[in-house]
């Protein structure tokens, strides 16, 4: 099998695990903010006990160590406003926001990978304007905000993306990892102290909230975030941020058919999701048969 196919089947069976994460945060009682620190810390905790880990940072130059953290600081903002839209609206909504996020990545992978700028790319970023307009019609007016603070969470995810295609090269990704989520729980543990003045982001979970704390740290997070950074070395940040797509998919079936949340969704809702994956999956086709076409000599 040759590298490239291997590496799309890896980042498929990692999409199917992120699945899970939206509806893993509805099911955790704790805030956003409470429950981003608890996953990135057992997360963290959890490599610090790999060899491999610790052998994989010697090789990488101190600098680079720098760059790897403030991408960490992205993902945490990101993962911060990722259950944030969760905690204000529902996983459904906040798994939909994430399909905007190809359409981010296709206009500012050019800029951060050097990477060519494509004009159906900005095609795509104006197709699925009527589908975010259908969701937010979709959606009672009390979820708005967790609906635009999804939306930020998808920016958030196509940024960290593009960067760790650009600056991942040769490390060793669970290497990578640890120093991207150790650098992202130091920055939700510097904010937790005027974010959530109270002591929320430290209080110890139920025994049921410690059990879907586990599944979302080892299973939805240590093992597709490593092995999804290092398929990244045989797949382009685009083909990478379409795979990864398909989250809201899976995210949107299981949440309506456990959750029970398609009583707090209209019609319009389900409609403006068909509008922006479509689009989405329609701008990979068409750079699929453009990377194809031969080019003429």
């Amino acid at each position: 099998m040759n590298p490239q196919r291997r590496a799309l089947i890896e980042l498929h069976a990692c999409v199917v695990l992120w699945g899970f994460t939206a509806i893993l945060g509805k099911l955790i009682t704790l805030p956003a903010l409470a429950l981003v620190w608890w996953r990135m810390l057992l997360v963290t905790m959890a490599l610090a006990l790999f060899p491999r880990v610790w052998r994989g940072l010697k090789g990488i130059p101190p600098r680079l160590i720098a760059t790897y953290a403030g991408i960490g600081g992205v993902v945490a903002v990101h993962w911060l406003t990722f259950y944030g839209s969760v905690k204000l609206a529902n996983a459904s909504v906040a798994a939909t926001c994430m399909a905007l996020a190809p359409a981010v990545t296709a206009l500012i992978d050019p800029w951060i990978t050097g990477a060519r700028f494509e004009r159906h790319n900005l095609l795509l970023g104006i197709l699925v304007i009527p589908g975010v307009a259908l969701v937010v019609g979709g959606i009672p007016g009390s979820m708005h905000l967790g609906f635009w603070v999804g939306v930020v969470s998808a920016a958030l995810a196509a940024l960290y993306t593009a960067l760790n295609k650009r600056f991942l090269g040769h490390h060793d990704a669970m290497a990578v990892t640890w120093v991207e989520l150790g650098a992202g729980f130091l920055l939700v543990a510097a904010i937790s102290p005027f974010a959530a003045p109270d002591g929320a982001s430290i209080v110890l979970p139920s025994v049921q909230d410690g059990a879907w704390l586990a599944v979302l740290a080892i299973l939805c997070t240590l093992i597709p975030f490593a092995v999804s950074l290092a398929t990244l070395r045989h797949l382009s940040a685009f083909t990478a941020q379409l795979a990864i797509n398909l989250e809201p998919v899976y995210a949107v079936g299981i949440a309506v058919l456990f959750l029970g949340e398609a009583r707090d969704l209209d019609v319009l809702f389900f409609l403006g999701v068909v509008i922006v994956i479509g689009a989405v999956f329609g701008h990979g086709y068409l750079q699929t048969r453009l990377t194809e076409k031969p080019r003429s000599v």
